[in-house]
């Protein structure tokens, strides 16, 4: 897997999967073009996680949280905010990565691109490699999985991304879900 060439050691991983009844071209297109926060849970919970930044910044913090709660989110728009398309290998994974202080306000994002995600080890970030594998099944459906791997650069910033996981872990593992049901959606719903 992509993922493995990336970030093969890392200090925290999460897996979840779901079968849809679609290609796996269908599926991985519907990766791409899915509101991946259509879900109210996703909206909640990022909502909840750009809160302390938001509200540090006043008024014009809060209101931007409001806007950007209300607006479609698809992979493009996760790449405009920091994520970065490492690789991918159509119609089978595609590997984002991020780049970060995940535990600030803010969450310290930083600029990457696959060279830069491989040798990254800023101190003071982690960095986080988060996949979407569709394997083709015999009975013509496929299973699409994802995969998310953090790698903190340092002691330090393991010990704070340890305790921000702590808290933020639960929501996390229900985004992802959320995110591949609605991919799933997508992708049968296509086939009306």
């Amino acid at each position: 897997m992509l993922i493995d060439d990336f970030l093969p050691t890392y200090l925290t991983v999460e897996r979840h999967r779901t079968t849809v009844n679609a290609s796996a071209e269908r599926t991985y297109h519907a990766i791409r073009t899915t509101d991946l926060t259509a879900a109210l849970p996703v909206r909640a919970m990022l909502a909840l996680r750009f809160l302390p930044a938001a509200l540090r910044k006043g008024r014009r913090g809060v209101a931007a949280l409001r806007e950007r709660g209300g607006t479609k989110l698809t992979l493009r728009d996760f790449e405009r905010r920091g994520f970065a398309v490492l690789a991918e290998d159509p119609p089978r994974e595609l590997l984002i990565g991020l780049v970060g202080a995940f535990w600030t306000p803010d969450g310290g994002v930083c600029t990457t691109d696959a060279t830069r995600f491989r040798s990254q080890s800023t101190p003071g970030t982690a960095r986080a490699a988060w996949n979407f594998v569709v394997k083709k099944r015999a009975d013509g459906s496929v299973e699409l999985s994802t995969e998310t791997r953090v790698q903190p650069s340092d002691a330090a910033s393991a010990w704070r991304f340890r305790f921000y996981w702590t808290f933020v872990r639960p929501g996390s593992g229900l985004i992802r879900r959320c995110m591949l049901n609605a991919i799933r959606r997508e992708a049968e719903s296509s086939l009306d």
